[in-house]
């Protein structure tokens, strides 16, 4: 079992191994979802002339990469998320269903088939996000200004959000970023401090929250967002913490939802934590001032993406009356 989970087929039918990093370690049995976090299998006809166009334009979208469990929803109301820079990630996060190794070089017309897929999905919001690309001097922030801009021209009216890499020790990446002027930058603190050594090992939580708090030094017309997983093992008062430090950086957006576990060589939920719980976050994040929150077993970074910018946009139009 623990090899079959690891074997990666849907490279043209070859039997790669998908996370060669983790092989060695011991099983983490899967445990059994609750109800209230399993979904159906995607039967709707627009779901399958969605997944068509990504592979006419082949493009790679972390719905299907990260093995997200509303690919079926999303996809049905033609909403994809789009992931950048190929689907080989540099990094071995332990809660990461991505492939990890040395990735392929950058595809020069990837921006333009992006722009030209957004343009005939009709998106009116659209998020691009990509793997982890240590191995490029800028991390590949000029990709994402290249990608940004090409969708400025193909779609005008989309709305853009980008869900970006941590940028470590890549100088003056984040600022290409920003100039291209993402109407949102969201990039995940993913789970609380301690928990990095083991969950995320390759990031640093303080570079990823100063990375938020610079988004906003260098542009406060830009929102900003960024999402934890729960059921790794973090307790109450660490989640209160890191919605402190997130308000401080003036973060406008919080997302919050289960961590479900890819395979039995990827990290164990600790625990199911139950939808009363969620409400309960939920109602903690807006109480410390966010201006959107999303806080649901399902939730994901770019789940409802599109509704949830209207609300923010409204939101900080309500703000500001209020201030005056």
């Amino acid at each position: 079992m623990s090899t079959r989970v690891l074997i990666d087929h849907r490279k043209g039918g070859s039997n790669t191994v998908r996370h060669p990093e983790k092989a060695h370690r011991p099983d983490n049995p899967i445990a059994r979802k609750p109800e209230w976090i399993r979904v159906k299998a995607p039967t709707h006809p627009i779901y399958h002339e969605t997944r068509q166009l990504m592979r006419d334009n082949k493009l790679v979208t972390v719905c299907e990469e990260a093995a997200c469990p509303n690919i079926g929803e999303c996809w049905s109301q033609r909403h994809a998320t789009m992931m950048i820079m190929g689907e080989i990630c540099t990094r071995a996060c332990s809660f990461c269903n991505v492939t990890t190794g040395l990735p392929h070089a950058l595809d020069a017309d990837e921006p333009e088939r992006v722009a030209e897929a957004v343009a005939k999905l009709g998106l009116r919001h659209v998020v691009i996000t990509s793997v982890d690309r240590d191995d490029l001097a800028d991390g590949g922030a000029l990709h994402f200004a290249r990608v940004i801009a090409a969708i400025r021209r193909n779609a005008p009216d989309t709305t853009i959000e980008i869900l970006t890499p941590d940028f470590l020790r890549k100088n003056n990446a984040l600022e290409v970023v920003v100039e291209a002027r993402p109407d949102v930058f969201n990039h995940n603190l993913e789970t609380v401090p301690r928990l990095y050594p083991t969950i995320r090992p390759g990031a640093r939580y303080y570079q990823s929250l100063r990375l938020l708090d610079r988004v906003k030094q260098l542009d406060p017309s830009i929102f900003t967002k960024s999402g934890l997983m729960l059921g790794l093992g973090e307790e109450k008062m660490e989640l209160a913490q890191v919605m402190d430090d997130l308000r401080i950086a003036d973060v406008d957006f919080i997302t919050m939802g289960q961590y479900l576990q890819p395979t039995v060589k990827h990290a164990a939920v600790q625990r199911f934590v139950t939808p009363q719980e969620f409400e309960e976050y939920g109602t903690m994040a807006r109480v410390k001032g966010f201006l959107q929150v999303s806080a649901s077993p399902l939730t994901r970074s770019s789940y409802h993406a599109d509704a949830d910018f209207a609300e923010l946009k409204n939101a900080r139009t309500a703000r500001l009356k209020g201030a005056n």
